[in-house]
């Protein structure tokens, strides 16, 4: 397997970068997502600084941008501007910590099929990566799977929406994905075939970016994020899917308490190297892929 790199879906300090960087150390994570979910917090100082102490500890960042920071409006209004602005700046801030992908939510059906919204989302999000690369920040961006069943971001959704565009990366969240499969994820089989499917996308060389925690759901739709262990969504298998690929893996926790996140960062600690048969079986993780910008 690829080497699995682990961390918190919050930066836990924002005294200052050497205090966050010194609790991630201190917790034994390699990874970080940066939390803008709720607004920015972090100016570009703050995250310039962040990210050389992360560079120098071998922690690998991300950002998450904030929740309203999505493509795919149905008119071109102040609300998609602002998205776009959101989706902008964290942009900025992943370039300043040189944190990569920036993560992002891929929006609501808002009535249409999910063909017509997909590609509102594409077109949109091109739109985007010509401001960006007009401004030096053309970074990778992640689209996640969503939680909600009736609602585009299921893991299809995500895949063809990488496929149209190279510089977007699927981003696996198997509390997601187990919600709306109704507690499907128990053994190793969907584990593997979802990052199967991811890694036939993604472009040779970049990890794989994984959301995990336990999850409570009704009617095939997440209702929150459980503390390890009080709810059927477990990391034994996704450990076990992940030694059947050569690529690397971030695993960022979206676990409520920190003892949830030790607990599941064990589990996946705890794997092995997998068997030549395994590695050998991966060799579609170096497969070039075609592009569309």
């Amino acid at each position: 397997m690829g080497r699995v790199r682990f961390g918190p879906a919050r930066v836990p300090s924002r005294e200052s970068p050497a205090a966050a960087i010194a609790l991630l150390k201190k917790r034994g994570f390699n990874a970080c997502e940066i939390d803008f979910e709720g607004g920015f917090w972090m100016d570009y100082d703050w995250a310039a600084e962040f990210g050389k102490r992360a560079r120098e500890a071998k922690i690998a960042l991300s950002v998450h941008a904030p929740i309203a920071g999505f493509m795919g409006h149905v008119e071109r209004d102040k609300k998609q501007r602002m998205a776009v602005g959101m989706l902008d700046h964290s942009a900025g801030i992943a370039k300043a910590a040189g944190a990569e992908p920036v993560v992002f939510h891929p929006g609501f059906l808002l009535g249409r099929t999910r063909a017509a919204a997909i590609t509102s989302i594409t077109e949109q999000l091109a739109d985007l990566r010509e401001r960006l690369e007009g401004k030096g920040r053309a970074v990778p961006f992640g689209v996640e799977v969503m939680g909600r069943v009736r609602e585009i971001g299921s893991l299809d959704d995500v895949l063809e929406i990488s496929r149209r565009l190279g510089w977007v990366r699927p981003v696996l969240d198997f509390a997601h994905m187990h919600a709306t499969s109704d507690g499907a994820f128990t053994d190793v089989e969907p584990f593997a075939a979802a990052l199967e499917a991811t890694d036939a996308v993604l472009e040779p060389g970049a990890p794989f970016h994984i959301h995990f925690s336990d999850i409570a759901y009704a009617n095939r739709n997440e209702t929150k994020h459980l503390p390890y262990g009080e709810g059927t969504l477990r990391a034994d298998p996704l450990k076990q899917a992940l030694r059947k690929f050569r690529r690397t893996a971030n695993v960022i926790s979206e676990s409520p308490d920190l003892e949830s996140s030790l607990a599941i960062q064990a589990v996946l600690a705890s794997a092995r190297t997998p068997s030549r048969r395994a590695s050998s079986s991966s060799a579609s993780s170096s497969r070039p892929r075609s592009r569309k910008n």
